[in-house]
């Protein structure tokens, strides 16, 4: 789908709302005013809802958006902002579900005029921030790597690879925006908002007050609900992400591959005359036959590509590696059978402290010693000395109810896995081995961990810990660590093992 696709839907929508609010309910001031009203107010719904399904996707963006603020204030005179992006990061999560029921809450609240001019302003004012959020997204890519967003003296021309943020997370992983149709759509909300500023007397108001202020907080207590829900309690209800149960992610990492260098596949030479200007299009493979007629000294070289603009998804980005560097990635999507993969994107840690071990320091001096009746002579290594030294090792603490994760669900599944051909990892975000394996010490967890990129892993899995079954290379199912089966219901369900 697309985002004029999705426009028309909402548009459908908005016109039969319209015509049960004039000839149902007979409500209606203006026309104009009722449509608009429930256009916006319908896209705000639905742009809530995609996200109230995943609100760790959302989480997930804020905090990028939060390290990048960080970053561009804290290099301007503008640095005492800098501080508080770390700590809004810190609550990324309760953020992301307020802003989610925010949003659907003013959706209704536009389509039933609830207090008319308070709606107005909360919906201006949402839509100026998101209009800043994606403007930063987009203009991000008129700034060199290097350059700070407020040195405009330094911006170039338009790349996409500058972006700090590589899309706004507007409808979550229902539909990806480019960064300028994203701006674009919120410059374009702009409008209505300072219209419903100025003609907010024109809207139409449905029910009674009693009964629109009832519905507009049984909306926002729903959604609270269902975002914890899909926070804490389980997997997204709706998955839109590209790992998805049912998804062959190693045919589609290979047609992405396939598609990835057709796109970038040379067409043609566009040559551009440094003496004239005339400028000229060849064919690649005649370029390539007459190049010596286009010397570099006397001409500008520019290439045609099939697809400049292809875009993958995130499995094209799907790679695991082993402890000794090794990449694990054809290995696991090549095999053949079931896969156990333990999803743990953060090993959550409680703090470090500092062990310190008392150990004796030996100190040895080297004699040369001349041989009797031989003339040569031989070194001999003796100690001089013995002394105590005191040795500081930094241990990482972990979380004491995130271990127990492990433990007590995740654990005991995979050691009822043992023996029964299914094979089983870990993967978790790249960290020191020794953090890892005493990680692995700590929690019993005997089996290998590979590591991976963490918003890779976290594409795939929400849940901290969560296990994923594969087979053959496609997703068969995933499972959040509170909505954890045993092994035998897995197997039951899912797993056809030979007798």
């Amino acid at each position: 789908m697309t985002i004029y696709t999705l426009l028309l839907y909402v548009g459908i929508a908005a016109a039969i709302l319209t015509l049960l609010t004039g000839f149902v309910f007979k409500a209606q001031k203006s026309w104009l005013m009722t449509y608009v009203q429930h256009f916006c107010g319908s896209l705000f719904i639905f742009s809530g809802f995609v996200k109230a399904v995943d609100p760790l996707g959302t989480a997930f963006k804020m905090e990028q958006y939060f390290a990048e603020f960080f970053y561009t204030f804290d290099e301007t005179k503008m640095k005492f902002i800098a501080p508080m992006f770390p700590w809004l990061s810190g609550h990324s999560v309760l953020f992301s579900n307020v802003m989610i029921v925010f949003e659907v809450a003013l959706g209704m609240m536009l389509i039933l005029a609830y207090r008319p001019k308070l709606t107005s302003w909360l919906f201006f004012g949402l839509v100026a921030f998101f209009t800043v959020l994606t403007g930063y997204t987009y203009l991000t890519g008129y700034v060199p790597s290097g350059v700070n967003f407020f040195e405009f003296s330094k911006w170039g021309a338009y790349v996409k690879t500058n972006m700090r943020v590589t899309d706004c997370g507007c409808f979550g992983d229902f539909l990806k925006l480019k960064p300028k149709v994203s701006f674009m759509k919120d410059v374009f909300l702009l409008f209505p908002a300072i219209y419903f500023l100025l003609k907010n007397k024109d809207m139409h108001q449905l029910f009674t007050a009693r009964v629109r202020g009832a519905l507009v907080l049984l909306v926002a207590v729903g959604f609270s609900v269902f975002c914890y829900y899909n926070t804490y309690l389980n997997e997204p209800v709706i998955d839109f992400r590209p790992f998805r149960a049912g998804v062959d992610v190693r045919a589609q990492r290979e047609k992405e591959a396939a598609e990835e260098n057709e796109a970038y596949k040379i067409l043609a030479y566009k040559m551009k005359s440094k003496s004239s200007g005339q400028v000229v299009t060849v064919p690649y493979e005649q370029y390539m036959k007459e190049y010596e007629k286009y010397p570099e000294a006397e001409w500008e070289m520019e290439q045609v590509k099939a697809n400049p603009d292809y875009e993958h998804s995130k499995i094209s980005e799907f790679e695991i590696t082993a402890p000794d560097g090794s990449n694990m990635t054809d290995a696991l999507l090549q095999d053949s059978g079931y896969f156990l993969m333990v999803v743990a994107y953060k090993l959550m840690e409680s703090g470090k402290e500092v062990k310190t071990t008392m150990v004796n320091d030996t100190t040895f001096v080297v004699d040369t010693v001349r041989m009797d009746g031989v003339d040569s002579f031989q070194l001999v290594q003796r100690v001089e000395s013995v002394a105590p030294k005191e040795v500081k090792e930094e241990i990482v603490n972990f979380d004491p109810e995130y271990m127990d994760r492990f433990t007590k669900i995740i654990n005991p599944v995979i050691n009822a896995a043992r023996g029964t051909g299914v094979k089983f990892f870990a993967a978790t975000a790249p960290n020191d081995p020794s953090v890892i394996n005493r990680f692995k010490e700590l929690t019993g967890s005997n089996y290998p961990f590979f590591t991976a990129d963490d918003l890779l892993l976290k594409t795939i899995q929400r849940s901290n810990p969560g296990i994923v079954l594969w087979k053959d290379g496609k997703i068969l199912a995933k499972w959040h660590y509170k909505n954890m089966p045993s092994f035998e219901e897995m197997k039951a369900q899912y797993i056809d093992l030979p007798q």
